[in-house]
Parts: structure tokens; C-alpha cells; sequence
């Protein structure tokens, strides 16, 4: 059977990586998605590592999708993308509010020509409201959204931005499960409609435990507020492997779990351990208990063994990347070779979904150069002529950066 959404076609106005990475579950999922990239290129190019002028960070997020580069400072530029929308189903973009009014490709222009398109615009605060105009990045929308401090707090005050872009993957995410309801809803009404999703409402979303940071009552002091993940005890066993084990230790229930795990029934009885609270006051001593006891278990298989017996779930503190040379990750496929427009080949993740009627869900492609589908597409799309193909390319309208 066909892709999910085979047949739909996207117009990507992205950039580094909340819209790319948006786009590219579109088009992993099957949809035609044409990247419109600026003269200047995605910033994402000129990363590193990088082969044969790609960056794997830009293959990471592009591979499969077309690409044009059109120079939007021009009429003729947005003449162009006019013309495109007629062809489109949805058009995203993430620049800052108002470059696309200032450019001529307003929601309002371009449903007006348009009005089946779905018009998806990603920002940091949105497209109104006092903050509108605020420049926004993933590290700094995290910092406003308490993600920085809420991981800081639970390392003892010890602030730090860790090395994820959660602000931007997950902005993406929410931004493609929104355009795919307005998919379905699309074949109700048969109108398209304005998304506007901003990174920072997204943070607060999609944070599991801000109802507590919410919460203004007091809260029985022998409960633990909202799993208190952060509290959970990396272990280092006999042989040098790091591992968590699912759960607070001090959590009704858990305690118990851990101690069948340790051998260690009689702490049940120390007036340290006997209520949740107590054990909160004196997690310290609980956790060099539970880190002396892993200190002992000499192998990994022996580790999990005796935890997956008590009940309890354990993973293994793996550096990156190392997850994907498991047998497990070689059986679901959960990486996959992309080439690298030279007879090699880049290692990117593969998509999480598994789609029971449409086997060829996932990434493929190939990664594309800028501007690499200028005149096949506008052949295709629009019509137009070898002469006046040439004339854009001669006057800077249309650009590309091809390997020589």
C-alpha cells in the first residue's frame, strides 16, 4: 500500500531544526516535501562532521526531501512561491512573526490564493502576545520554560543547559501531529487553516511535571511529588557498567521492591527507612546502601537478573550512539545509511514507526544539495522554459550550490 501521506505536498520554508525536523516526519511518512532554501543556505550545512559539501546534522533532518533555493528579497522569488502554493497542501515555516508578511507570503496571501492549504508557522512565543518579537533558540526558550533550573535543582543547584535541543524536536513533533488533525479535518470541511505552535508553550506542554510546580496546596509529606525522577541513583556494578533502576527508592512499594533486590529485608525495620518521609530526610545514607550493595554485583547479567526478579526495570548508561550497535537496534532497524552522494554512505536514525500496510515508512532518499531541484521541479510544477530558467539563474532569483 502507499505511504500515509503519498500524495501530499509540502512547502518547507525551515531551518536548522524545529521546522526540518517537523517536515521531516512528513516526509518520512510519505509526503512530498520541496525544501525552499535562502541563497545564504540552512545554517545546519555548514556543520560538522561533514562529506562531499553535507553535514550530517543536514542529512539528519533533509534527507528525502526536494530542494529549491530561491532568492524571497525578490518580486520574482515570491512569484514563484505563489505559484507553487497552488500545488501545495501545507506550508511550513519557522521564521520569526512577520517575515512572511514582510516577504508577501502571509498566511493571509497564501490561503487567499490557496484556501485548502494548511499554514503551519513555528516561533518561540508565538505569532501574538507581548512577547512576539523576542529573538528565540532552543537553549533560551528552555531557560524561560524552567527546564534549566528544574534540571539544575535536582543536581543540587548546579545549572547548566544540557546538550539536547528539546525545545526544537519536540516544537517539531507537536507541529506535525497538529497538521496531520488539520489533515483530517481538511477532509471534512475541505479548508485548510492557520497553525501557530510556539516552543515555549510547547515546553510547558510537554513538561510531565509542571502540574506540581502548579500545585498550591501543601502535600502529604509521605508522598513523593510527581515521581521525583531526578532523585533516581546512577549505579556503577563490579564491572565498571552504570545503570538506572526504575523507581524511587524512597516511594511506598518501591522501597520494598529494592530491598528484595539487595537481600536487605531488615532495613524495613530501621527507624531511617520505616515511612517515606523519614527515608526522603535520610535519602543520602539510602542511596550509599543501595551504590555499595551495586558496588558488589559483579557482572551485568547478574544485576539485571536480580532486579527484573524483585520487579523492577533497569537500563544500562550507554554514551551515545552506542544503543545502535545492539542487537536490538540491528533487529528493529533502527538506523539507516543514507548516501552520501559519493558512493558512501552517512548513519542516521531511522524512524520510530512501524506502520503494519505501508512497509516503506521511514527515512530514505537521498540528501540534496541546495538549489539541486531548481529546474526539474519548476519544469514539472510549473511549466516553465529552459530560457526562463536561465534568466532567473542570470539575474540571482534562483541559486544553487552544486559539488563541482
Amino acid at each position: 500500500m502507499a505511504s500515509p501521506l503519498h500524495g501530499i505536498r509540502v512547502l518547507d520554508f525551515t531551518r536548522v531544526l524545529s521546522g526540518p525536523h517537523c517536515t521531516r516526519m512528513l516526509n518520512d511518512m510519505g509526503a512530498d516535501v520541496i525544501k525552499i532554501e535562502p541563497p545564504a543556505g540552512d545554517l545546519t550545512r555548514f556543520s560538522s562532521p561533514r562529506r562531499n559539501g553535507l553535514s550530517s546534522y543536514f542529512v539528519q533532518q533533509n534527507a528525502g526531501k526536494q530542494n529549491i533555493s530561491i532568492d524571497l528579497a525578490t518580486p520574482e522569488g515570491v512569484a514563484i512561491v505563489l505559484e507553487l502554493v497552488d500545488h501545495a497542501d501545507i506550508l511550513v515555516e519557522n521564521y520569526r512573526p512577520g517575515v512572511m508578511k514582510r516577504l508577501g507570503l502571509s498566511a493571509e496571501v497564501v490561503r487567499a490564493r490557496n484556501p485548502q492549504l494548511i499554514y503551519a508557522s513555528l516561533s518561540g512565543y508565538g505569532q501574538t502576545g507581548p512577547w512576539v518579537d523576542r529573538r528565540a533558540f532552543a537553549p533560551v526558550v528552555e531557560a524561560e520554560a524552567g527546564i534549566v533550573a528544574s534540571q539544575g535543582n535536582a543536581r543540587g543547584g548546579d545549572y547548566a543547559k544540557d546538550p539536547h535541543s528539546h525545545a526544537d524536536v519536540y516544537t517539531g513533533m507537536e507541529t506535525a501531529a497538529a497538521i496531520l488533525a488539520a489533515l483530517y479535518q481538511r477532509e471534512h470541511t475541505g479548508v485548510g487553516q492557520l497553525l501557530d505552535v510556539s516552543m515555549a508553550e510547547t515546553m510547558l506542554y510537554v513538561n510531565e511535571h509542571l502540574h506540581d510546580a502548579l500545585w498550591p496546596d501543601d502535600v502529604d509529606p509521605n508522598a513523593i511529588r510527581s515521581f521525583r525522577p531526578g532523585d533516581y541513583i546512577v549505579m556503577e556494578i563490579g564491572s565498571g557498567e552504570r545503570y538506572i533502576v526504575s523507581g524511587h527508592p524512597a516511594e511506598r512499594g518501591t522501597f520494598d521492591l529494592f530491598l528484595a533486590a539487595m537481600g536487605r529485608a531488615d532495613l524495613a525495620d530501621d527507624d531511617r527507612f520505616r515511612s517515606v518521609a523519614s527515608r526522603i530526610e535520610n535519602y543520602a545514607e539510602l542511596s550509599e546502601i543501595i551504590l555499595e550493595f551495586s558496588r558488589s554485583v559483579p557482572d551485568t547479567e547478574t544485576f539485571e537478573r536480580v532486579f527484573a526478579e524483585a520487579g523492577l526495570a533497569t537500563g544500562q548508561v550507554r554514551q551515545p550512539g552506542e544503543l545502535a550497535d545492539t542487537d536490538w537496534a540491528v533487529e528493529r532497524c533502527a538506523t539507516v545509511e543514507i548516501d552520501d552522494r559519493n558512493g558512501g554512505t552517512v548513519r542516521v536514525p531511522n524512524v520510530p514507526w512501524r506502520f503494519s500496510d505501508s512497509s516503506d515508512v521511514g527515512v530514505s532518499g537521498i540528501p540534496k544539495y541546495r538549489g539541486e531541484d531548481n529546474r526539474t521541479l519548476l519544469v514539472e510544477l510549473l511549466g516553465f522554459d529552459a530560457e526562463r530558467l536561465d534568466k532567473l539563474e542570470s539575474d540571482g532569483v534562483l541559486s544553487s550550490r552544486l559539488p563541482s
